[in-house]
């Protein structure tokens, strides 16, 4: 057995030695959970969007087994998966494969000697915790992209229904006199510059004013020549990346749409010292949730298909980039993707373009016979 070191997370770090517990199962499961959040944030993971979803899982997992770790079996594993696809039809691959990976490293960590926890199970239990999921009862990733094929980039058309009716709901709420036609307005121009930038939801709502700079190459934009992005998807146990986003011609019927807004709407907020670009009501920062709201609204009042989602305006971004045959590299730079095999997943050219390509390359193929024939 390994020797026992004073990892974080080890088992004597999180659960007293020498201790008569009145009830030792539950008093071990919650140290081990402890220990596992310990060892991941050591590993500079994000408690938010990582290590709390993880733990909620194997509490979700243990509630329906009702049974502790050292109890479970690859049995209950195939269980689990089971019921959930039984009772979430339509449970996505990734999904599936999402929650497999956080119980085989919870595992994994409860069955790493170091951390001492099979020994203390042992001495405490008779039994010891062993790994439940292997390459025989896991998803395979076979494929690149597992998403949902219904979810794709939005047509020219469909991104235009899209902010028509992410308009004419403010022009809708002030004709009632109700409130939040503010809110509304804030909401369509977050949405705009989401697209017009190829944004993901965090990096939109992080955006402060600092955020917005000049671009030297192109002082006719002023303030609008790019976005510097610092809240980036960041890779595994790493910070947020960062990069700059720069204002494309075709793209650049933003920028008088946001100088509106930092003229107009965003002071009667009234925000104060507030630094966040997209404001609330209770002088606040914008919420991802509210950003998704924004988006479903738009959406419904649009008639567009139910599985678009925000990030679909990404795909657009991406899409139509190619569309106007910006270089791939620069398309990646801009969307800040380590591998252009990810910026390619992104891509949904239309059948025009398609068509345009192929003519293109007929004619530089057939010079001759093009001119003859045209």
């Amino acid at each position: 057995m390994d020797r026992v070191l004073d990892l974080p997370g080890a088992a004597h770090l999180v659960l007293a030695s020498g201790v008569a517990y009145l009830d030792p199962e539950p008093a071990a499961f919650e140290a081990m959970l402890e220990g596992w959040a310990l060892q991941q944030r050591a590993r500079f993971l994000d408690v938010e969007q990582t290590i709390a979803p993880r733990l909620r899982l194997v509490r979700r997992f243990a509630e329906f087994t009702n049974e502790y770790p050292w109890q479970w079996t690859p049995l209950e594993a195939e269980a689990f998966i089971d019921s959930l696809r039984s009772r979430r039809q339509g449970l996505a691959v990734s999904t599936g494969r999402s929650y497999q990976d956080a119980l085989r490293l919870f595992c994994g960590y409860a069955t790493d000697g170091r951390y001492g926890w099979p020994a203390r199970c042992l001495d405490l239990f008779g039994t010891v915790p062993a790994q439940i999921l292997h390459e025989w009862n896991t998803v395979r990733h076979t494929s690149d992209y597992e998403g949902s094929p219904r979810r794709r980039p939005l047509t020219y058309d469909e991104v235009q229904a899209l902010f028509d009716a992410a308009d004419g709901r403010v022009e809708e709420i002030r004709a009632r006199r109700r409130k939040g036609a503010l809110a509304a307005l804030r909401d369509a121009v977050a949405l705009k510059t989401v697209y017009a930038f190829g944004l993901r939801r965090q990096e939109t709502c992080c955006l402060d004013l600092p955020d917005l700079r000049r671009n030297p190459k192109a002082p006719q934009y002023r303030r609008l020549g790019a976005l510097f992005v610092r809240y980036g998807k960041a890779s595994r146990g790493g910070p947020p990346k960062r990069r700059t986003v720069l204002t494309v011609p075709e793209f650049d019927w933003i920028v008088e749409v946001l100088e509106y807004y930092l003229q107009e709407v965003r002071p009667a907020f009234a925000p104060g010292k507030h630094p966040a670009l997209w404001m609330t009501e209770r002088v606040g920062r914008l919420s991802l949730r509210r950003l998704d709201e924004a988006f479903e609204t738009a959406q419904r009042l649009a008639g567009l298909p139910e599985e678009l989602d925000l990030h679909c305006l990404r795909h657009s971004y991406v899409t139509h980039l190619v569309e106007f045959d910006y270089p791939e590299r620069f398309v990646q730079e801009q969307v800040g993707h380590a591998y252009a095999s990810t910026t390619a997943i992104y891509t949904g050219v239309s059948d025009d373009y398609r068509t345009r390509l192929v003519q293109r390359a007929l004619k530089a193929r057939h010079a001759g016979l093009w001119e003859v024939g045209t």
